[in-house]
């Protein structure tokens, strides 16, 4: 599939989806947010691919904010709706996937861009990388799940005073709150990521499909996580991954999972 705004790359069962538009810090607009849906799904549902990297052009930015310019003059209902599609359509969609996503934070990650970033399921970022949401001194909240989402990962104080100074963090202070998992170099960023991701494409994909929605149900008011965790274990035994898994174990050689 052809996109505008961004580039789908695949190679050894992974894929890269940068965002491509480096002449505005690759702000996210509705386009772009409508193209990475399209992107996620189709990757999501493709059983060649492992795992994904997400990551922006360039070297200044990951994603650098929304793109105001589209929502500027919105009204009250406007803007809720706006908020809504975009957590349903890309962020709570991402978060959700049963194909694990890594996102490689390049520079800047701003509003809407640390919200993407926050949406996968776990962040690499350049040394260069600079993080924070900044809506507040627009006038404005985050709407894409930052108010829910940062707390989770750094707690309720830490993401409080983020949300109200509007400051940003560096990447070694997001390494310190417990935003990102690692901080390299610029240039051994996707290089990095890849390894993280040939070490989990060597495990049974089914198995981290249960284990990603077991975790995120621990997030959620309406679910109770040890009760997903349960049924996700029990589920995984009826699987032709967990019968090679074992019997790979017990006769000592390595596992060959079928992902099923």
């Amino acid at each position: 599939m052809s996109y505008q705004n961004i580039l789908v790359e695949e190679e050894n069962q992974i894929a890269t989806v940068t965002i491509n538009r480096p002449k505005k810090l690759n702000a996210l607009n509705k386009a772009t947010i409508q193209e990475l849906h399209e992107a996620f799904s189709d990757l999501n549902d493709d059983s060649e691919i492992k795992v994904i990297i997400l990551t922006g052009s360039g070297e200044k930015a990951f994603v650098a904010g929304a793109d105001i310019s589209e929502f500027a003059n919105f009204s009250e209902s406007e803007g809720g709706q706006l908020a809504a599609k975009g957590q349903k359509l890309l962020f709570d969609f991402i978060e959700n996937m049963s194909t694990p996503v890594i996102a490689a934070v390049n520079g800047f990650a701003l509003g809407g861009g640390l919200e993407l970033a926050m949406a996968c399921h776990f962040r690499v970022a350049s040394s260069n990388a600079r993080m924070g949401l900044p809506e507040v001194s627009l006038g404005v909240i985050p709407g894409y799940g930052g108010t829910q989402r940062l707390p989770q990962l750094v707690g309720k104080g830490r993401a409080m005073e983020m949300i109200m100074t509007a400051g940003m963090i560096d990447a070694e202070k997001a390494t310190q709150y417990g935003l990102v998992n690692h901080v390299v170099e610029l240039e051994d960023l996707l290089s990095y990521c890849e390894k993280i991701a040939g070490r989990i494409s060597n495990n049974s994909l089914v198995a981290i499909k249960h284990a990603i929605k077991a975790v995120n149900a621990g997030f959620k008011h309406d679910s109770n996580g040890y009760a997903v965790e349960i049924n996700s274990f029990g589920a995984c035994f009826g699987t032709d991954d967990f019968i090679e898994g074992t019997t790979a174990f017990l006769n000592k050689r390595k596992a060959e999972f079928p992902g099923e």
